[in-house]
């Protein structure tokens, strides 16, 4: 038996049925449509479905869905703004050649920005450890790490009247 859900996705509310065994990557996948969040493992170890629920990073994958009532998701697709033009974190990674097959860049820049909304000035052992969860099979993480820095750099330097979400 299904239960209707309640909360914000990308700054929009919403509702959902939800079953009781089902993830928040299901919901978020199937009814909503946000295919943007990727599952690699389903065993929260390769980080490809990372979100952010109410500023932390969870993995879709093993979030269940029941326990997103009344709270706000950040997926990929909520940080272009205005639509169709990539955030400053996602410029950064196709400006350093941080993405190379891609699968894993979703998570990898919802990591990056809980980060820098949490620590706008983070070193790079910082930025290692805020992406220890993600895998990336691809990079070799120094591009990544790179595009995050650079990325801090520019939210920094930008007044917030002009910087729009990250």
């Amino acid at each position: 038996m299904s239960e209707i859900l309640g909360f914000v996705v990308n700054g929009r509310s919403v509702e959902v049925a939800v079953l009781p065994h089902q993830r928040l990557i299901d919901v978020l996948r199937g009814p909503l449509g946000l295919t943007g969040t990727k599952e690699g493992c389903g065993e929260g170890e390769c980080g490809a479905c990372t979100v952010i629920v109410d500023g932390r990073t969870v993995n879709a994958c093993l979030f269940p869905a029941l326990e997103i009532a009344g709270r706000e998701v950040v997926t990929i697709e909520g940080l272009a703004d205005p639509p169709g033009e990539l955030s400053t974190i996602q410029q950064a990674f196709v400006d350093h050649g941080a993405i190379q097959c891609g699968f894993c860049s979703p998570g990898m820049i919802l990591s990056a920005k809980a980060l820098l909304d949490a620590h706008p000035d983070p070193d790079d052992g910082a930025i290692r450890e805020a992406l220890m969860g993600n895998l990336c099979r691809c990079t070799g993480y120094v591009q990544i790490v790179d595009a995050v820095r650079h990325a801090a750099t520019r939210l920094r330097d930008t007044e917030p009247s002009e910087g729009g979400p990250r």
